[in-house]
């Protein structure tokens, strides 16, 4: 009988682990994927003549998804552990990242505000690479997790960068 309440007690906290993990996921990710949707199109993007080492634009849409998809693993892996309540900054970091992650898509493909998008690349570059110190402090592999995503913010500043002068 105790076997069977412990049993079920572990698959309750399985599904709420898988649970929050889905949320902490999709959230992020569905931010991402809708900007991309209203914005992506990149009309005044393509007017612009560009350098060879520019991605194309569904590159861009990827990567930005990728690195939204592993940032949220990142930081529930962080939670997971205790995280956010023992480093009380990390959160609002990490929500100020998604905040300036989303904005770049609008910025350049939308507004063809290129040096808005250079000043939100370099504050989310910022606030990544905190996050970053933080979550190493908790879970290794979560640090790892964001390095993808301060390569992805160094880039999208570099060629937020050249379009201020193209």
């Amino acid at each position: 009988m105790a076997s069977q309440t412990a049993h079920e007690t572990k698959k309750a906290q399985a599904k709420r682990a898988l649970r929050s993990l889905a949320t902490g996921i999709a959230v992020p990710f569905t931010l991402t994927l809708t900007i991309i949707i209203l914005f992506g199109s990149g009309r005044k993007y393509h007017r612009v003549p560009k350098p060879f080492w520019f991605a194309p634009l569904w590159f861009f849409h990827l990567a930005t998804l990728g690195s939204s998809l592993l940032m949220g693993l990142a930081a529930w892996l962080v939670w997971a552990d205790g995280g956010f309540q023992g480093e009380s900054d990390a959160i609002s970091l990490y929500i100020a990242h998604v905040s300036l992650s989303i904005v770049w898509h609008p910025f350049v493909l939308g507004m063809g505000a290129y040096w808005l998008a250079f000043l939100s690349c370099l504050g989310n570059f910022g606030t990544l690479f905190l996050c970053y110190l933080r979550f190493r402090k908790v879970n290794p592999f979560a640090k790892d997790l964001a390095k993808p995503g301060l390569l992805w913010a160094a880039y999208l500043a570099l060629v937020s960068f050249k379009l201020m002068f193209l």
